[in-house]
């Protein structure tokens, strides 16, 4: 059995449902489309950002704006390929000018399709790009000044928070930090 692409049919499975989701205020709110994720399916190391920017829901894929550019960048640099990760958000859909997710809408989306991502492709390390992603996972209070570059064991994955990319084009000093934190996320995904 080809693990790939089992997996790659769960997910396709998981997402039928929810092709024209409006389980949350984001789906009124003037999205394009849905984004759901994409990379490896049975990917060892898993990128979760916010949510979707306008480039991200005109093309329908995550990351591909500035803020992607200068991940695939830095992914480039360390050896990783978007083609062997998985990235994906927290909300699927793009909330009105790149506004933060408001809680129940990061809670519907979770619950409905990023832990259920989660389970299915297994991976050995999480990446949360940014506070909104890292509070998924280490509750509302978590300041990603304090977490980013720690390891934190949930469930059967690493989780290393580090900064949003979208961040890092506006603070350049903390490339360095952030490369770093997606080296070490690297190192925990073999």
């Amino acid at each position: 059995m080809d693990v790939k692409k089992y997996k790659q049919a769960l997910l396709e499975e998981l997402y039928a449902p929810y092709k024209k989701c409006q389980m949350c205020p984001l789906g009124s709110l003037g999205r394009k489309n849905i984004v759901f994720g994409e990379g490896n399916p049975d990917a060892k190391l898993m990128f979760i950002g916010e949510g979707p920017g306008q480039k991200e829901d005109e093309l329908c894929r995550p990351f591909v704006g500035r803020s992607g550019q200068l991940l695939t960048k830095v992914l480039e640099a360390i050896g990783l390929s978007r083609q062997k990760i998985f990235i994906t958000n927290v909300v699927k859909c793009r909330p009105p000018n790149n506004r933060n997710p408001l809680p129940n809408e990061s809670e519907t989306c979770t619950s409905l399709l990023l832990f259920k991502q989660i389970k299915i492709i297994r991976p050995t390390a999480i990446c949360t790009l940014g506070s909104a992603a890292t509070q998924i996972f280490l509750g509302k209070d978590a300041k990603i000044t304090k977490v980013r570059g720690k390891l934190f064991k949930k469930e059967k994955a690493i989780l290393i928070p580090t900064y949003h990319p979208a961040y890092i084009l506006r603070n350049k000093t903390k490339l360095e930090d952030f490369a770093n934190d997606i080296k070490l996320a690297k190192k925990h995904s073999t």
